[in-house]
C-alpha cells in the first residue's frame, strides 16, 4: 500500500481536475450548462422540477414568500406522494423492479412496482383499520427491510405523515421522538440481523412506550420471517397487532390515494441540534418531492433502466430522499441492504453490485475510508462497472477520492460529492456530472436555483470566490427546505433564520438560511465544505448533538458535569470523547467509566459509543462559566491550545493534556 499512496499523492499535486467521460456526457439527463440559466429564473425555475411529477390540481402560484421564513411552494396544487412513487409506473414498466433487497442472512427480495402496489394498498388498508387518519404522525422504528418503504409509502397513501426514526436508536431517544410528535401509533418489528446475530428489536418500542408521555395505542409489528416471532418478543394483548394478520385480512384491498395539498406535511425527520432537545424537520409533500425528483435526476443522473443502490440507511434523511423518494418518483430500480458491510465478508459490497448489475452508487466517505482500509483486492475480485458515483454526510478527503475513483470507478465513473441537510431536503451543493470538471475533496458548484454564500461572523458577506472561510448560507428560498420546527416556530427562527436575517422585515429577500457548516468558496468558483461550526459532530455520517450526549453522560448519579468534544477518526471521520468530572467523594474508576458509556448507549444508541472517558479535576471554562469544547477538542486531536487567557483559570486545559498524555 505504500506505494501506492505515493502514487495517489503525486496524482493530486499533479492533477487537481478530472474530466468526465465523453460517453457519459453524451448520455446524461442534463449536459447544456443553460440549465443554470433556466434556474436563475426564479422562482418559475423550479417549476421544471415540479413538472416530473403527476399533479391532481396545478398549482397556482409557484412560490409564496409573504410570511418569511414560513415559504410556501406550489400553492394551490394538489398530489399524491405515493401516487407518484408508485401507481403511476404501473401502465409502463409494472414488471420492472421497484426496490431489490439484500437480508443479510442471504435473504434476497425483488418488488416489482406491481407488487409494491400491492404490498402499499395492504398496508395503507392495515392503517386505516387500526385508526390512523390524515394528518395523524405516525413513528416508524424500522430497521433497512422492505417493511419500511412500504409503511412509509402507505402513510402517505392515506394523507398521514410518517416520523422514521432510525433503528439504532435506543428506546430513550424513540420515546423522546414520539412525544415530540404525539403518535398514537408506532411501527416496529421483532428483529433484524447484523453481523450474523438475530437481534431483538421489539424491546426498545416495548420500552419506549412505557418511556413515553404519549398515549400510545397501537403497536403494529413487522415480523422478519413471516409467522416466526423472534423468541424474546413478546406481544401485549390489547395494544400490539401483528402487521401479518392485518396484511391477511386486506389481501385485495386498494386504497385511493388521499389528494394531498402541497403544503400538507409528508414526514418529520428528527435532527440534532445545538441544545439537547432533537428538532423535528417538517417536510412538505410538493416541494420536497418535487426538489428530491429534480436532483435525483440531475444530480444522481437517474433513468427508469438504472439500478441504482444509494447504500445509506432510510432512517436518516439521505434514505428518505435518495433510496425511496427520488428515484422512485423516476421510476427507477432502487437497492436496499440489511447488514453490516463486512458481513459475512468484506466484499459483500462488491458481490451485491455484481449480482444486481448497479450502474449507480451512493455512499459515504465514511465508507469510502473503510474500503480503502480494507483495500483493492476486494473490488478487484469482482465484475460490476458503476457509471456514476456519489458521496454523502461528511466532506471527503482527496486522497479518498482519488482512492474511490481508482479503485471503484475504475477511472471512467464520475463523481459527485454532494453537501446538504436534513433540513434541506435535498442537494444544495454540488457539480452537475456532466456539466463540471470533477475536484478531488471539493464540494462543487451549488445546484440550479440555489444561492449559496459565505457570510463572516458579522453577519458581512465575502467577496465571492475569495478563497476565504466563512459561515455557509443559502440566501435564496428552494423547494426542498423544512416547512419549521415540528410544534416550534420560534426554534426554526432562533436557530436557521436569525443570526443573518433582518427578522423585523417581511420581504423574503432579507431572510437568510444559516447552515451551520463552514466552508471556502475557492477562486475556481467551486465550494469546498469545512464541516460543522456548532456543537454537532458527524458520526460515520449521523450529527450528533454534544448536549444530547452530555445529557445521556450527566444522568450517571457520579458524575458531576460533562463535556463531549469530536476525535477525528480514520473511519467514521469523527467519534465522541467524553471528559467528565465526578461528585465530591467519589473515586473515578473503570466502573463509573462503563456506567458512562452504559448510559449513551442507552440514551442514544451503541452506534454512539464514546472513544474515550476521560476523568478530569476540571473542565476549561471562560469567567462566565460557559465550557470551551473548542479546547477540548484541540487535546483529544493533539493540536495546539492557542489562546486560553480568556479561561477562568487558563492552566486547566494544560492540565488536560499533560493527563492525557501520561494516560
Amino acid at each position: 500500500m505504500a506505494d501506492q499512496d505515493a502514487t495517489i499523492e503525486a496524482r493530486l499535486s499533479d492533477q487537481e481536475y478530472f474530466r468526465p467521460p465523453s460517453s457519459f456526457v453524451g448520455q446524461a439527463n442534463v449536459s447544456d450548462p443553460a440549465v443554470y440559466d433556466r434556474f436563475d429564473n426564479f422562482p418559475d425555475g423550479f417549476e421544471e422540477y415540479a413538472t416530473l411529477l403527476d399533479w391532481d390540481e396545478h398549482w397556482d402560484t409557484v412560490f409564496d414568500g409573504s410570511e418569511p421564513p414560513f415559504f410556501e411552494w406550489f400553492k394551490g396544487g394538489t398530489l399524491n406522494a405515493c401516487y407518484n412513487c408508485v401507481d403511476r409506473h404501473l401502465d409502463k414498466r409494472p414488471n420492472q423492479a421497484a426496490l431489490i433487497w439484500e437480508g443479510e442472512d442471504g435473504t434476497q427480495q425483488t418488488l416489482t412496482y406491481r407488487d409494491l402496489y400491492r404490498e402499499v394498498n395492504k398496508m395503507a388498508a392495515s392503517l386505516k383499520e387500526v385508526g390512523v387518519q390524515p394528518d395523524d404522525v405516525v413513528t416508524l422504528h424500522l430497521p433497512m427491510v422492505p417493511a419500511l418503504p412500504i409503511t412509509m409509502l402507505a402513510c402517505a397513501r392515506i394523507g398521514a405523515p410518517h416520523s422514521v426514526v432510525f433503528g439504532g436508536f435506543s428506546a430513550s431517544a424513540l420515546a423522546q421522538r414520539v412525544d415530540d410528535a404525539d403518535s398514537d401509533v408506532v411501527v416496529t418489528i421483532d428483529g433484524y440481523y447484523r453481523r450474523g446475530d438475530f437481534m431483538h428489536h421489539k424491546q426498545k418500542a416495548d420500552t419506549a412506550v412505557q418511556e413515553t408521555d404519549t398515549d400510545v395505542e397501537t403497536v403494529l409489528v413487522w415480523e422478519r420471517h413471516e409467522g416466526e416471532l423472534h423468541p424474546d418478543a413478546e406481544i401485549e394483548e390489547g395494544r400490539d397487532v401483528l402487521v401479518s394478520e392485518l396484511l391477511a385480512q386486506n389481501e385485495r384491498a386498494r386504497v385511493e390515494p388521499v389528494e394531498r395539498d402541497a403544503e400538507d406535511i409528508l414526514f418529520l425527520m428528527y435532527t440534532s441540534g445545538t441544545t439537547g432537545q432533537p428538532k423535528g424537520a417538517q417536510h412538505r409533500t410538493g416541494g420536497y418531492l418535487s426538489y428530491v425528483a429534480g436532483t435525483s435526476k440531475y444530480v444522481l443522473d437517474i433513468k427508469p433502466g438504472d439500478t441504482y443502490w444509494c447504500a445509506a440507511d432510510i432512517g436518516w434523511i439521505t434514505g428518505h430522499s435518495y433510496i425511496v423518494y427520488g428515484p422512485l418518483a423516476l421510476g427507477t430500480t432502487s437497492v436496499m441492504r440489511e447488514g453490516a458491510p463486512d458481513h459475512p465478508h468484506k466484499g459483500i459490497t462488491w458481490e451485491i453490485a455484481e449480482r444486481h448489475d448497479v450502474n449507480i452508487f451512493h455512499t459515504s466517505p465514511t465508507a469510502v475510508r473503510m474500503y480503502m482500509k480494507w483495500g483493492e483486492k476486494y473490488p478487484q475480485a469482482y465484475d460490476f462497472d458503476f457509471r456514476h458515483m456519489t458521496t454523502v454526510g461528511e466532506p471527503i478527503q482527496p486522497e479518498a477520492w482519488l482512492w474511490y475513483y481508482t479503485h471503484i470507478g475504475d477511472e471512467d465513473a464520475v463523481i459527485v460529492d454532494t453537501w446538504w441537510q436534513t433540513e434541506t431536503g435535498g442537494h444544495l451543493i454540488t457539480n452537475l456530472p456532466a456539466i463540471h470538471d470533477m475536484k478531488p475533496g471539493s464540494a462543487g458548484n451549488p445546484c440550479p436555483g440555489i444561492e449559496a454564500a459565505l457570510y463572516d461572523n458579522n453577519g458581512t458577506p465575502l467577496k465571492p470566490a475569495s478563497g476565504r472561510a466563512g459561515n455557509l448560507v443559502i440566501e435564496r428560498p428552494w423547494p426542498g427546505m423544512l416547512q419549521t420546527v415540528y410544534g416550534d416556530d420560534r426554534r426554526f427562527i432562533n436557530e436557521y433564520w436569525r443570526r443573518f436575517s433582518d427578522t423585523d422585515s417581511d420581504d423574503w429577500r432579507d431572510w437568510v438560511y444559516e447552515a451551520g457548516d463552514g466552508a471556502v468558496h475557492e477562486k475556481d468558483g467551486y465550494f469546498r465544505i469545512l464541516g460543522r461550526l456548532d456543537d454537532v459532530m458527524n458520526v460515520a455520517g449521523h450529527r450528533l448533538g454534544t448536549m444530547e450526549l452530555e445529557s445521556a453522560v450527566a444522568q450517571v448519579a457520579d458524575v458531576a458535569e460533562a463535556a463531549v468534544a469530536a476525535r477525528e477518526d480514520d473511519q467514521k471521520g469523527h467519534v465522541p470523547d467524553v471528559y467528565v468530572t465526578v461528585r465530591e467523594g467519589v473515586e473515578p474508576s473503570d466502573e463509573v467509566r462503563q456506567e458512562i458509556v452504559a448510559a449513551v448507549e442507552h440514551e442514544i444508541g451503541k452506534f454512539a459509543r464514546p472513544a474515550n472517558v476521560i476523568f478530569v479535576g476540571d473542565l476549561p471554562k471562560t469567567r462566565s462559566g460557559k465550557i470551551m469544547r473548542r479546547l477540548l477538542e484541540n487535546i483529544s486531536n493533539g493540536q495546539d491550545l492557542g489562546n486560553t487567557t480568556t479561561l477562568r483559570d487558563p492552566s486547566v486545559p494544560e492540565q488536560i493534556r499533560r493527563q492525557m498524555q501520561e494516560a
